[in-house]
């Protein structure tokens, strides 16, 4: 533990040491958030097929944590097995996210990851100015891979990119209108587009929502059976937060439903009955 608040800290120095803190952080982007704030807890049960396999869970911390004299927000993911699923197969995940409060971009991605024996040490300091990626990872206890490598303008991470798309403007969405966004994943840039495919009512734990129906435009073959085998259901409201998510994978099906909530931005679309 002591080892990694150590490296946690350097990091920090290192990130915010970058610009000097000179003026080069104008040339990022503005982008208006008034999709989530501090405070906002999401809650998910996650079935495999038809066993309850586990629990995630979202939150964006009341941190004051800033990189490069910008202040961020620290979002926290965490995915556990449960029941059954941890007699042959447990899981037990981490990640964060520092995200510039008005860039939308990260500045450090961290991981650490669990599953049935697998592990990944996994951090990422992003500098969204030289557009560059620093990787420190460390995968099933073997050696350190470490390099930077160079990115695209307004990089995502993997967490990052679905608060990102939660900013994006769908007042006048279109069906097929498809958003780009890339992100940086195990040290390559992906293509994570997403397209509107509808509108549908999603019945949950905490009512029945009025939903916005997305189909990410993911990697064919690594993971998903088809590039288009996930389908995620957003709330139709300024909060914009997932309701539901399912895919078919290679081996069988994956279904995440939103079962509780609390610290939104903005009043849910919750359909009353």
């Amino acid at each position: 533990m002591r080892k990694l608040l150590t490296l946690v800290l350097f990091f920090f120095t290192t990130a915010s040491a970058q610009t000097d803190g000179t003026d080069e952080t104008a040339k990022l982007r503005t982008l208006k958030n008034e999709a989530f704030k501090e405070g906002e807890m999401l809650k998910y049960r996650v079935h495999y097929g038809l066993i309850s396999a586990g629990e995630a869970q979202l939150e964006v911390k009341s941190d004051n944590t800033y990189f490069a004299s910008r202040p961020t927000y620290h979002i926290v993911g965490t995915g556990k097995s449960a029941g059954m699923f941890n007699w042959f197969y447990e899981v037990n995940d981490r990640y964060e996210t520092y995200i510039d409060r008005t860039a939308m971009v990260p500045w450090m991605f961290i991981r650490r990851i669990d599953e049935g024996g697998y592990t990944i040490k996994e951090d990422i300091v992003f500098d969204p100015l030289k557009k560059t990626a620093t990787s420190d990872a460390v995968r099933n206890y073997k050696s350190p891979v470490k390099g930077t490598f160079t990115v695209p303008e307004n990089i995502q991470d993997m967490v990052s990119a679905a608060y990102y798309a939660r900013t994006l403007d769908f007042s006048n969405i279109k069906d097929g209108q498809i958003f780009p966004i890339q992100a940086f994943i195990d040290n390559e840039v992906f293509d994570m587009n997403i397209k509107f495919i509808g509108r549908e009512t999603i019945s949950t734990k905490k009512g029945k929502f009025r939903c916005l129906k997305f189909r990410p435009l993911l990697q064919e073959g690594r993971i998903f059976k088809e590039k288009e085998d996930m389908t995620v259901w957003v709330s139709d409201d300024k909060n914009k937060i997932p309701i539901r998510a399912q895919t078919d994978i290679l081996v069988g099906s994956i279904k995440m439903d939103l079962v509780d909530f609390s610290g939104l931005a903005n009043t849910p679309a919750i359909v009353e009955e």
